[in-house]
């Protein structure tokens, strides 16, 4: 029988490196609202114990979560796990599927290399995969295709949906700072008095200097900019700033935010 097609086996050498498991979810809304696909990711480190791992061994990667697999630019997480695969220092990659660890085929083929080079595993939920052996190699570049071509549906569902509500007129954009929806939906200034009174200060500031040495002043971090910057307000004020939220559940607005509403009506 083919080597390849035998059950796959750690090697000592393997388990004598560190396992990693690689834990994302793609926002902060599905952090918090799929808490269970969460719980299954971190359950993953007893697979690496159960494949031979010793529990000290074993490390959990979770600061990428809340971010978007489509880059991997902004995944500290993941850029730290290609390092140490890259030391030497790996010998099993633990994700519970392709989607988890990317979601385009650069990134994925990108980890598949530096493991085949570096004899790291890769294991999800179901199997263990060596990238080396030409059978692994072959599924798991099919996983990585799915996983990308997964994405590109998730984006055209939702900017269908987008679109259909649109078409009926219910599809509702961020509103400025300083509007908040009320409970019909419709359009009201926030009604905390201490909002409307700190947005009426930064308009004064606004109508007293031009627009363009408004833009420089806070481009270079000024005093005028300290003093309509939305950093510079009490936390409390800051969590109250309600943009798109409806009445009740307000977001914070960041401050590029805030240039922008006040050059759209100025």
């Amino acid at each position: 029988m083919n080597a390849e097609l035998l059950p796959l086996t750690p090697s000592t050498d393997q388990r004598a490196k560190m396992a990693y498991v690689y834990i994302r979810q793609s926002s902060l809304m599905q952090v918090t609202r799929h808490a269970e696909s969460t719980d299954l990711q971190y359950a993953l480190v007893q697979r690496a114990v159960a494949l031979g791992w010793p529990r000290e061994r074993v490390e959990l990667i979770d600061e990428d979560l809340g971010k978007s697999g489509a880059q991997a630019e902004a995944r500290g997480g993941f850029q730290r796990l290609l390092a140490e695969i890259s030391l030497a220092r790996v010998g099993l990659v633990l994700s519970f599927d392709a989607s988890r660890l990317a979601r385009n085929n650069r990134d994925w083929y990108q980890l598949l290399e530096v493991c085949s080079i570096f004899g790291t595993l890769i294991a999800d939920g179901e199997r263990l995969y060596d990238p080396r052996l030409y059978h692994d190699r072959l599924l798991l570049g099919l996983s990585g295709m799915m996983s990308e071509a997964e994405l590109h549906q998730l984006k055209q569902r939702m900017q269908a949906g987008a679109r259909h509500k649109a078409e009926r007129g219910d599809l509702r954009q961020g509103l400025p700072v300083g509007l908040a929806r009320g409970p019909a939906g419709e359009v009201v200034l926030n009604p905390d008095e201490e909002v409307q009174a700190r947005i009426q200060l930064v308009f004064e500031k606004f109508r007293a200097h031009p627009l363009s040495r408004w833009r420089d002043a806070v481009s270079a971090g000024s005093a005028l900019a300290s003093a309509s910057s939305p950093q510079s307000w009490p936390c409390s004020l800051r969590g109250r700033l309600a943009t798109s939220a409806h009445l009740g559940h307000p977001r914070y607005s960041p401050q590029s935010r805030l240039r922008w509403s006040l050059r759209l009506w100025a």
